[in-house]
């Protein structure tokens, strides 16, 4: 068996912390390590396992920490380390709160993996009730090895203090809740009530008071903004709101940002402001084979207000109609009435309806009344008191005359209706239809008059004379439908100048046109024609051609008038002579 090499610790108290590992060189020698031998070396490594020797401990005796007055609930409020030079499980720690004057106010837990302790918040911090916390926090180890109890206590302890910071906050109500109540009848600027608040903060500000008016839309109330005094602003109405629920806005006068809100409740007071009235319309009828005191109708009635004790209704016929011989109403004293009948037997042809005024009292202070119509018709009824026909209407028909030949007859009436105003539909259609026609026809510009003519004196205003200088003979076509009485002859007075040529060519085209054309009217007619010639007869006026010509030019012209327009008006006689023939 080969000898075996053990290794032993030299020194009695080995420290993890101080040194966890060493390397060792091993040297084995054979022949028991005489002269000659062999000998062989090998590494061994050597860690040292962690025991639970070191307790915890903080690094400091005293910490402290500032916290705003207005942090949340549940949010952290500090975090503190203790130190353990062991580690593992070793290492774990556990923090608690051995002595505090906030233990309902603040808490410590362990992080299981930082091994942190974490303070945390579990009521609302207020700084002008408690500006500061003192607390003593105990660290230890969850796991102690029993060996090392001497080297103990294995915990350790530290003191915390949280500073509370004051912070600027909202004004704050009195109440979470304000209970009012007025009257409906209530006048406009009425006090209601008053609420109030206050600035939390050291400097206590004053506030200011306003409505949210998102809750208030119709503006029914106001308030001081001073005193927070609330007052009626319209007339209140208890029947469209019993209630208001309103907030009222607090803010800080210094610090307009920092605002609080109160609710406010405002009931409103019931008075007996609307009368009594029957719930539904009713349908009454009466049979006409009915008895003396048969019931023919229960009746009841509605009231908006509200009574503390509840509604009371009476019931009773109208003065006027106290003695009515035909109907008589019966109080059942709970809030319900009945209407009899007081003779037997009706007739739809003496009397198809009857018309019951019926009066409504209740019970408010004071009380109101109102008059309730209740229509009655008079039906043909079965033996079973169910209705058939309630229409008087149909004994005032002829003998023998039913109510499908009713139909008929009216059917035929509206068939007749219906026919005339297609006719007349149709008959304006054509008419209008004619018209635009007539204004589309635009073949000549015709003047139409009905005052007899003056015969030669018509031609006074304008002189013809010139157009009948045509100077030449032309064919004259007479119209197929008129028979001229004289026939024209063209007359050469004088010489043919280019200008009458043409001018009259014109005027005998568009004539033979006129006569020729079937659709022309049958009477004489007014026709224009436009006509631009070569040029004047007394040609041309300018003085220009005189300053370009050499030979001398004769500048009087008053002289040459008086030959030349008489030449003018020979030609235009001549050719009005010609139209007039």
């Amino acid at each position: 068996m080969s000898p075996v090499g053990i290794i032993k610790t030299a020194l009695p108290n080995m420290d993890r912390e101080a040194k966890d590992r060493y390397l060792l060189v091993i040297q084995a020698k054979d022949m028991v390590g005489q002269m000659g031998g062999l000998s062989g070396t090998t590494s061994i490594t050597v860690t040292l396992t962690d025991v639970n020797d070191n307790p915890p401990r903080f690094s400091r005796r005293f910490y402290q920490y500032n916290v705003p007055e207005s942090l949340p609930v549940n949010s952290t409020v500090a975090k503190i380390k203790a130190l353990d030079d062991d580690i593992g499980p070793n290492a774990e720690m556990e923090y608690r709160i051995v002595d505090s004057d906030g233990l309902s106010v603040l808490q410590i837990s362990t992080d299981k993996e930082t091994q942190e302790g974490i303070i945390t918040l579990q009521k609302e911090l207020d700084f002008e009730k408690k500006s500061s916390y003192n607390l003593k926090i105990e660290v230890s180890n969850t796991n102690i090895d029993q060996r090392f109890q001497a080297l103990g206590p294995f915990s350790d302890t530290a003191s915390v203090k949280l500073v509370v910071e004051d912070v600027d906050e909202a004004p704050e109500f009195n109440s979470p809740l304000y209970r009012m109540s007025v009257s409906e009848a209530a006048r406009v600027s009425t006090a209601i009530g008053t609420v109030s608040a206050h600035d939390p903060d050291m400097a206590n500000n004053p506030v200011r008071y306003s409505i949210d008016r998102n809750t208030d839309l119709e503006r029914y109330f106001n308030i001081d903004a001073k005193t927070g005094v609330i007052t009626i602003a319209k007339s209140l109405d208890r029947e469209t709101n019993e209630e208001h629920n309103i907030t009222v806005l607090a803010m800080e006068s210094q610090n307009p940002a920092q605002v609080g809100r109160g609710l406010v409740l405002i009931s409103l007071v019931d008075i007996n402001d609307n009368v009594p009235e029957f719930p539904v319309e009713y349908e009454t009828f009466v049979c006409e084979n009915t008895e003396h005191g048969k019931v023919i109708q229960k009746i009841s009635a509605v009231d908006r207000d509200k009574p503390p004790s509840g509604h009371y209704f009476y019931f009773s016929l109208a003065s006027g109609a106290g003695n009515n011989l035909n109907f008589t109403v019966q109080d059942n004293r709970d809030n319900t009435a009945a209407i009899l009948t007081r003779r037997s037997g009706f007739s739809r042809q003496e009397q198809a309806v009857y018309f019951l005024p019926i009066v409504i009292v209740d019970n408010g202070v004071p009380p109101l009344s109102s008059t309730n119509t209740l229509t009655v018709r008079v039906c043909s009824c079965d033996g079973d008191g169910v209705a058939h026909t309630c229409n008087a209407e149909a004994y005032a028909l002829p003998a023998g005359l039913s109510t499908g030949a009713l139909i008929a007859i009216l059917a035929c009436v509206l068939t007749l209706l219906v026919l005339v105003l297609f006719i007349v539909t149709l008959r304006r259609r054509k008419k209008e239809s004619l018209v635009f026609d007539e204004e589309k026809d635009i073949r000549e510009n015709i003047v139409r008059y009905d005052d007899e003519g003056g015969g030669e004196e018509d031609t006074e205003a304008f002189d013809m004379t010139t157009l009948r200088n045509l100077n030449f003979i032309q064919e004259v076509k007479s119209r197929r439908d008129v028979t001229p009485d004289v026939q024209l002859l063209a007359k050469t007075t004088r010489a043919i100048s280019p200008d009458n040529i043409i001018f009259g060519e014109l005027i005998w085209e568009r004539m033979r046109k006129a006569d020729t054309d079937p659709s022309a009217p049958p009477y004489d007619s007014l026709q224009t024609y436009a006509f631009e010639g070569s040029g004047s007869v007394a040609e041309s006026l300018s003085s220009l051609e005189s300053i370009i010509s050499a030979s001398d030019q004769n500048y009087d012209y008053l002289s040459d008038w008086g030959p030349r327009f008489k030449k003018l008006a020979d030609m235009y006689g001549s050719a009005k002579d010609s139209l007039n023939s």
